[in-house]
């Protein structure tokens, strides 16, 4: 669950505290085709240099790397999922980690996680702040980034080291796909990337045939709260712009913070109240759960509430722009706004 903090909510460690505001890339709306997304990246083999590789990164980085590199840093969960469904866990030889009284490789990563993908704290790299000397240690050939880390710190490491940054950070759900294939050219995986890939687009396929035949057939769709904290002041959520509200949208979901002002928005206990959701949906995990959201102002009086339209789902689900977000997480968020549907 990888959580980055936007210049106007509180910043601190995200996941092991209760404020877990964060920026990501937007993800498009349904039905948003590859093809027009098909120049996000520019692969080209780099003049003079045999072995390695040129790509232009989710930030419009130029960046050049090695072919088939055998030691990468991973700074980012959503980024470590692809690396895994594409057979390259063998690669990395180190991850993102909060600091150690945020929990260390815990406070980043969920147990499953770290039981599938064989993580241990030997990998660790605090990535928010940087700690560059835990990386160098790693003596990585290149690292794979998400906006978790700082790009003034990922710039000035190139500078100062010479290791390559890729940053990886999907601007569109199609993105997540193009990311696939930008690894697979890297590592040289390119069947095992198309593949994905095809069960990415079936499930995204899917998602849009249904909004499609619930428009056709009148249904209206539910309104919702997604909430990921909690604290004394309210309820935070997604804006415009960003890939939670994409998510609601793909989901056949109207989410009560669609126009707010802010594309991470704390929602007032007051304003819940007055929008009425019909359905919350709340992340879990990382000390998160549903006793968690009820110590909110106003919690046991919204309808939502008292009618039990009170679903958790784990916030890895809600909050990486990986594979997972789309195989798993999108279906997941279908089933509970549309029952009837799943």
């Amino acid at each position: 669950m990888s959580l980055i903090p936007p210049s106007t909510a509180p910043a601190p460690r995200p996941r092991t505290i209760s404020v877990t505001a964060f920026a990501v890339g937007v993800l498009l709306a349904a039905g948003a085709a590859v093809a027009a997304t098909a120049v996000y990246y520019e692969l080209k083999p780099s003049p003079g240099t045999p072995g390695t590789v040129t790509v232009t990164d989710d930030l419009g980085r130029t960046v050049t790397v090695p072919y088939d590199p055998s030691r990468v840093v991973v700074l980012g969960p959503n980024i470590m999922d692809s690396m895994f469904r594409l057979g390259l866990r063998s690669h990395v030889v180190g991850v993102d980690c909060s600091t150690p009284e945020f929990g260390g490789l815990s406070g980043d990563y969920s147990p499953d996680q770290i039981q599938l993908w064989n993580l241990s704290p030997s990998m660790c790299v605090e990535a928010d702040p940087l700690v560059v000397e835990q990386l160098l240690n790693l003596t990585p050939e290149v690292v794979f980034a998400a906006t978790i880390v700082s790009v003034s710190d990922v710039e000035t490491m190139s500078a100062t080291f010479g290791i390559p940054v890729v940053m990886l950070q999907p601007a569109s759900l199609s993105g997540i796909e193009i990311d696939v294939s930008l690894l697979g050219e890297i590592f040289g995986v390119g069947p095992a990337a198309s593949a994905l890939n095809d069960q990415l687009s079936s499930d995204l396929g899917n998602a849009t045939l249904l909004a499609t035949n619930l428009t056709n057939e009148g249904v209206a769709f539910p309104t919702v709260l997604v909430t990921y904290s909690v604290d004394s002041s309210g309820y935070w959520s997604y804006g415009p712009g960003t890939f939670g509200e994409s998510l609601i949208e793909l989901a056949c979901g109207t989410s009560i913070s669609a126009d707010a002002t802010l594309p991470y928005p704390e929602l007032s206990p007051e304003q819940v109240l007055v929008d009425n959701p019909s359905i919350i949906v709340y992340g879990t995990g990382y000390g998160l759960n549903e006793s968690t959201y009820a110590t909110g102002m106003f919690w046991s009086d919204f309808g939502a509430v008292q009618d039990g339209q009170v679903y958790g789902l784990n916030s890895n689900y809600l909050t990486e722009a990986d594979p997972t977000m789309i195989l798993l997480g999108l279906p997941a968020l279908i089933g509970i706004l549309h029952p009837s549907a799943s």
